[in-house]
């Protein structure tokens, strides 16, 4: 590792962290959207759009997606996008609690503080957002399954200190490689990519705040410590990425279930596609010593490593 790398992973000092902060508001301030005004929620839906790029499909690649006609893979693609975005409701409303319990009585004045906050209000935001985009695209609530949301409701109130930050990171990471192939691709209908758009932008600075606080949480950690928090990372890692597209939208699609779902299982382009969307994070964990033998195996399960 060279001494500028070195210094890139090292543990941010307390001004830094306030340095951070204030960077992050000054941006907040200067680069922020309001999805009401800057979404076409009025126009229509022009179904002959995808909802996502078709690369990004768990069916690309398949047979069966090249059975399917144009019709029938621009569906899935739209009700696969709405099935993240009702995902990605499910895990910023962990993450808001998660934030607001971390700083609950901590200094106002704290840029650091200030900064959870507006974070948090980018969130509900998102979240609304999401909400709205899912539903134009006329899909169903999705939801994760039954264990999964129980297990969820444990990890948001246990979850703390670099374990918390580091999930929050994975989930944004993941969205956030899937979401930047989305506004791009002119085959996506053009409310969605304004929608990921929004959310790139501002999510960046969630990710980069989420970088900071692990390093800072993990300064002076024991071994134990990270090896119990890497894999308590990990197993939220599994769980927010293979709840991201329901077995659902096969049926909502129009799909036969069963085949898709077996045949999603074993795309190996799908699988590709996580991996390579995830070689930075794994970078970043690996760095900052959560990326241990026990962990490993779940980001394998994940197809993320």
């Amino acid at each position: 590792m060279t001494s500028s790398t070195a210094r890139d992973h090292a543990a941010p000092s307390q001004p830094d962290r306030q340095e951070v902060a204030d960077r992050l508001l000054r941006s907040s301030e200067m680069l922020s959207y309001d999805p009401v005004r800057e979404v076409d929620w009025e126009t229509p839906l022009d179904t002959s759009y995808h909802g996502a790029s078709p690369e990004w499909s768990t069916l690309f690649g398949t047979a069966y997606w090249d059975e399917m006609t144009p019709e029938q893979q621009r569906e899935l693609t739209r009700q696969e996008a709405a099935s993240v975005a009702s995902t990605g409701i499910w895990f910023e409303m962990i993450l808001q609690q998660m934030v607001l319990r971390d700083f609950y009585a901590k200094d106002p004045t704290d840029p650091a503080f200030q900064w959870a906050l507006t974070e948090i209000a980018d969130e509900c935001r998102h979240s609304i957002m999401f909400a709205r985009g899912a539903e134009k695209l006329r899909a169903p609530a999705y939801r994760p399954r039954r264990l999964v949301v129980e297990l969820g409701r444990v990890f948001k109130t246990v979850a703390f200190g670099e374990a918390a930050y580091a999930a929050i990171l994975v989930a944004e990471e993941v969205l956030d490689v899937m979401q930047r192939d989305w506004m791009r691709d002119e085959r996506v209908v053009p409310f969605v990519r304004t929608v990921n758009n929004i959310h790139v932008v501002e999510e960046s600075r969630h990710m980069k705040f989420a970088r900071e606080e692990t390093r800072a949480r993990l300064e002076g950690a024991s071994w134990l410590r990270r090896q119990i928090n890497a894999v308590v990372v990990a197993g939220a890692s599994y769980f927010i990425v293979t709840s991201m597209v329901s077995r659902k939208v096969y049926e909502n699609a129009g799909l036969e279930p069963e085949r898709a779902i077996r045949e999603a299982r074993h795309n190996e382009h799908h699988k590709s596609m996580l991996r390579s969307s995830c070689s930075g994070l794994m970078e970043f964990l690996g760095s900052a010593g959560l990326l241990t033998r026990a962990s490993l195996w779940f980001y394998k399960r994940a197809n993320l490593i």
